[in-house]
């Protein structure tokens, strides 16, 4: 079925961004352009309602800043000259450079940064993943988002597995921990407060009272960092106080009686002295958490971006079992849901084409530090569905890197990104409503299609088409390299090894829009940790060189400097996603600075002054927002802004690019700072 033969109607559609929630949309057409974004409301838990971000896509569609054909520098790296090209002088120009580099320096001084600009599974892991496994080219460790709390969360449970988001409704307590859902997860929000409606409370625990904290029942701030302590100071007192489900922690889990001696050590005043949260507050939050059942728990994406988060997040996905939550419809938790859907990753990506199985490894978080290497350096990267220049730790390192001349630079985008600036080539790419592919969300428990509905825009094309073009530009014979997009989606589900997917094919999924996970299986009868229950204590943690059981460690001290630095999401941008939309800047205002009215005062700050903040990585300019929405010496931003104005708004210039302790995740919430009024 093709949707872009039909110049009018209403046609069904994915939200493409990298979010949780993954809408249904509808797609109005008139004349053949999409004039209107809305929700689908026959979508199961979505159910018709969008955020802003998507309500105004057509915005971002037909940009006229929107890239139509491929382009080559003729100015100085940075400076923005070029020149229009053809699509064949653009992949001939690619191969030569790289054929090049293979003689002179190797294949793996090539290197492709990409990730989830665009959630389109056969986008952002499909021919590409074929046509640089075949290459042999330097691979790309992707742990920039959530690798720390993934893992910290799979030693507890396995895996990506947690509550269906459908059945939150019937909780009688939410906690949402360290994640601003309002702006980020908005269709969880609305199942509390439906709950709400039957009596639930809503509790937020985060560093900054946003606009998920301010709709709360009981908003708990807390110090950077330190949730893993406040979760074991909780845990403390379900066990001294009897508010345990012995029954559950003998027959779903390992590590109960060792943990039970282990937070002894975790009582609510030395919790207290770690977190900022007040002895009665610690005590008030466990009995909540013990008494009311169904009790539910999101954890968030921001506690893990620290020195310290994968252990906080195993922490945290340790308390559902205490209580027996995990066996109480609406209780639980959830990190990510993603392993329901789990598709056929080697079927998609072909790792058997890599030749040389023990390439290079580079941790996407170090990308400044590896483009500043002089041994061994990467002498050309291709970048898609990503903007490292505003997005990667220690920013000014790696913009320092695309501005080697000796870096040959590819970009693959929609637009004129601040990475495309420093390219050498760049291509233009096509929008998800322009393309094929189906879609797995991270939090709910539907896997959905995109069929194209409308025609690609000027000369763009999708990733999978640019790497059938290159595939055969170098003369690769395997017939991965000519599967289309049905076939690509057709070998990603219709053989799954996931007995969540058993009945999961592609006829069904373009049938009925989308088809959800089998949740008739019993979660705790499947776990795949190697004991096949819970573990709150993991031997496999102790063979990892971690502790066993949930522990508190500090995050890193940079020093001196007074305030523990949070940049985290806003409400109208996506990452650096929409930053350089003015629609979407007309909403967001400007780059605020949030600090503690007391901190505020010892600087002669006031609410709307400009403030530069600095370090020894970086400085920015952001405004002053001053009151009691963050603890004294803590100090949050809100968005990645675009730069290309010359404004100082670029606040990863700022984060520290260490690693977290699991996974190879970042620590973008681990940087301390110093503020001035300018």
């Amino acid at each position: 079925m093709s949707y872009i033969k039909e110049k009018n109607g209403v046609f069904p559609a994915v939200c493409p961004l990298d979010c949780p929630d993954q809408c249904g949309l509808l797609l109005h057409k008139m004349d053949g352009k999409i004039i209107k974004v809305a929700g689908d409301p026959d979508h199961p838990v979505t159910q018709g309602n969008i955020c802003n971000k998507v309500r105004h896509m057509t915005d971002r569609i037909y940009d006229p800043k929107r890239l139509q054909y491929p382009l080559k520098r003729i100015g100085r790296k940075g400076e923005g000259k070029f020149q229009r090209i053809s699509w064949a002088e653009a992949i001939e120009t690619i191969k030569d450079r790289w054929m090049h580099l293979i003689d002179n320096e190797g294949v793996e001084s090539i290197l492709p940064y990409g990730f989830y600009g665009n959630m389109g599974r056969i986008s952002a892991e499909g021919m590409d993943r074929r046509f640089f496994n075949r290459l042999g080219v330097s691979i790309q460790d992707q742990t920039i988002c959530s690798a720390a709390g993934s893992k910290g969360y799979s030693y507890t449970m396995g895996g990506s597995f947690g509550t269906d988001p459908e059945e939150t409704v019937h909780a009688k307590l939410f906690v949402f921990w360290g994640v601003n859902a309002v702006s980020t997860n908005m269709h969880q929000v609305a199942l509390a407060q439906k709950a709400r409606k039957n009596g639930a409370k809503i509790i937020v625990i985060d560093v900054h009272k946003n606009q998920t904290g301010r709709l709360a029942d009981w908003f708990i701030p807390i110090l950077p960092g330190t949730d893993g302590a406040l979760a074991l100071g909780i845990m403390h007192i379900l066990f001294a106080e009897k508010m345990t489900d012995y029954n559950f922690l003998q027959k779903y889990t390992v590590g109960h009686e060792q943990l039970r001696e282990h937070v002894v050590h975790y009582d609510p005043l030395t919790v207290s002295e770690i977190t900022g949260v007040p002895i009665e507050d610690i005590y008030k939050l466990a009995r909540m958490y013990g008494e009311i059942s169904p009790s539910f728990i999101r954890i968030g994406n921001g506690l893990q971006h620290h020195d310290n988060g994968g252990m906080a997040v195993r922490t945290i996905a340790c308390l559902p079992a205490l209580t027996g939550q995990w066996i109480v419809k609406g209780g639980g938790a959830i990190k990510g849901n993603g392993g329901f859907l789990s598709h056929n990753v080697r079927a998609l990506q072909r790792p058997s084409l890599r030749k040389n199985k023990n390439a290079r490894v580079i941790n996407m978080n170090l990308i400044g530090q590896a483009l500043l290497e002089t041994k061994e350096p990467v002498r050309s990267m291709y970048v898609y569905n990503s903007n490292p220049a505003v997005v990667t730790p220690e920013g000014n390192k790696v913009r320092q890197g695309l501005a080697r001349e000796d870096l040959f630079l590819v970009v693959h985008d929609l637009f004129l990104t601040e990475t495309a600036m420093f390219a050498d080539i760049v291509l233009p790419a096509t929008s998800s409503f322009e393309n094929t592919d189906f879609y797995t969300s991270y939090w709910h428990h539907y896997m959905q299609i995109q069929q194209p509905v409308i025609e690609p825009y000027g000369e763009s094309k999708s990733n999978p088409d640019v790497f059938r073009m290159l595939a055969k530009t170098f003369g690769f014979e395997e017939e991965a390299f000519e599967h289309t997009d049905e076939q690509l989606i057709r070998q990603s589900i219709d053989d799954v090894d996931n007995p969540y997917l058993n009945d999961a094919n592609y006829e069904i999924l373009v049938k009925d829009k989308f088809l959800k996970a089998d949740r008739s299986i019993n979660l705790l009868d499947n776990l795949p940790t190697p004991s096949g229950k819970i573990e709150l204590y993991s031997k496999q943690m102790e063979r990892d060189g971690l502790p066993g059981l949930p522990t508190y460690t500090p995050i890193v001290n940079e020093g001196d400097l007074p305030f523990l630095f949070i940049p985290a999401p806003n409400h109208n941008f996506l990452n650096s996603t929409f930053s350089n939309n003015e629609k979407h800047i007309s909403l967001e205002k400007f780059p605020r600075l949030h600090i503690n009215s007391a901190d505020a005062k010892k600087r002669s700050i006031e609410d709307g002054d400009t403030v530069r903040v600095w370090n020894e990585r970086g400085e920015c300019e952001l405004i002053a927002a001053v009151g009691e929405n963050v603890l004294p010496g803590v100090a949050v931003s809100q968005g990645l802004w675009a730069d290309l104005s010359g404004k100082k708004y670029f606040v990863n210039s700022l984060v520290p690019d260490r690693v977290a302790d699991m996974g190879g995740g970042a620590t973008f919430f681990s940087g301390r700072v110093d503020i001035e009024k300018v």
